[in-house]
């Protein structure tokens, strides 16, 4: 029989959740930032992240870019390999309450148990926004110490699933929804996200290859239900598309597809993918095709060497574009420091991102072989993109008022006034 002090607990915890109102999850445009993960990916530090932020405030906050994303390994002294990262037990940081906690190797101004709070800070002082990378579960080091859950008389084990654990990261355990205890560990979480200074989450292993509702529901109480909430975007793609309605009540942003890299076939894929979820996107819950590989990457990234964007300029038009017209968020992986004056004029685009954040009425007007024709509605003008995915130049005849000359990989622009 469970103790009757675990029993008055449950029963508290229920009525009070069964009576709080939902948060708005909604933000009213798309986000507009940077990730570490295509540059860094677990490697990323926190001189390196206020370069960024010094950069975008300096170059790139006037445009809307306001969003400074670490990505995984923020918690993990010493990862910077993919074999370390993709290893069977992960070296982690967590506190008594079993929640990760900040690397001072890395994030030397989290000495002390500070967190991410002065990180934030000065990302906040420059007009910017701090977010950061989580997963779905409990890490292993949390259950092996059989840290007790803040707040309530439970621990880790109490809640844990060894079971259901994420495909590709081996240092967490699953949540058991189920059992007292697991929601107030996520707010925990958020808790102490909030005290850090946090303004967005990119929450992991929640879509894709199983949708972890419930976790899902506990994650997004925890985000939104509080005096600042915490925007919540989810991962990994693809999102179920029978999900869609359930998605615009939990989060702010959810991925649609796999991670997306910048290779060619890779573009043409997301085509059909944006087209299937334009009618589930929008109104402050936007679909989000992934980050944009552009420019300079992989400086120490885990898959590849230092390089520019596998992508010609075309294809970053095509790729920079369809995100507008879809009204994907944008999430830059490039090293902002090192810009070439092609991509900077590409992500400084003010009709671009004028389409991206003000737009009504999106959508694929047609598909005819390579030639796809999207369409947007800003106050006083209708935009059309009229994208070749084909191999050679192709013309096209826009509505018989318009014949557009369109090159292979490419993409033209036509503006009507209203």
């Amino acid at each position: 029989m469970m103790p009757i002090f675990k029993q008055i607990f449950i029963t508290a915890a229920v009525l009070c959740l069964a009576g709080c109102r939902s948060g708005d999850t909604s933000v009213a445009t798309p986000p507009m930032g940077w990730n570490s993960w295509i540059s860094y990916g677990t490697s990323v530090t926190e001189d390196e992240v206020r370069d960024v932020a010094d950069y975008m405030s300096d170059n790139l906050l006037e445009y809307g870019w306001q969003y400074v994303v670490v990505d995984a390994g923020w918690y993990a002294p010493g990862m910077v390999t993919l074999e370390q990262y993709e290893g069977s037990h992960p070296y982690q940081l967590v506190d008594k309450w079993g929640r990760l906690i900040v690397d001072p190797q890395k994030f030397p101004s989290a000495e002390g148990g500070t967190g991410f709070r002065a990180l934030s800070d000065y990302v906040h002082s420059k007009g910017l926004k701090l977010g950061l990378h989580i997963m779905r579960g409990v890490p292993i080091q949390a259950y092996e110490q059989d840290c007790p859950i803040k707040g309530t008389p439970y621990t880790i084990r109490d809640i844990a699933d060894t079971v259901n654990v994420c495909d590709w990261y081996f240092g967490f355990y699953g949540i058991d929804m189920s059992k007292p205890g697991a929601r107030e560990y996520y707010k925990s979480l958020f808790d102490l996200y909030e005290q850090w200074g946090i303004d967005y989450v990119k929450a992991d292993d929640l879509l894709s290859p199983s949708y972890a509702e419930s976790d899902i529901e506990a994650i997004s109480q925890a985000a939104y239900h509080r005096r600042h909430p915490i925007m919540l975007s989810l991962s990994p793609g693809p999102a179920p598309l029978s999900k869609a309605g359930h998605l615009r009540k939990v989060c702010a942003l959810w991925r649609i597809s796999e991670d997306f890299w910048d290779n060619w076939e890779s573009l043409k894929k997301q085509f059909p993918l944006c087209a299937s979820w334009q009618d589930s996107t929008g109104n402050g819950h936007w679909a989000d095709a992934d980050m944009l590989p552009i420019g300079l990457m992989a400086l120490r990234a885990m898959r590849g060497e230092p390089r520019q964007s596998g992508f010609t300029q075309s294809e970053q038009r095509v790729m920079m574009t369809l995100w507008a017209f879809f009204r994907s968020p944008l999430m830059l992986g490039c090293s902002l420091s090192q810009i070439d004056p092609f991509t900077y004029s590409l992500i400084t685009d003010r009709k671009l991102i004028e389409i991206n954040q003000k737009s009504t009425g999106n959508r694929q007007l047609s598909r005819e072989g390579d030639i796809v024709v999207w369409y947007a509605s800003l106050e006083n003008e209708d935009c059309y993109a009229v994208f070749n995915l084909g191999e050679e130049t192709a013309e096209y005849d826009l509505d018989g008022i318009d014949r557009v000359a369109v090159g292979p990989h490419d993409v033209e622009l036509v503006f009507r006034r209203k």
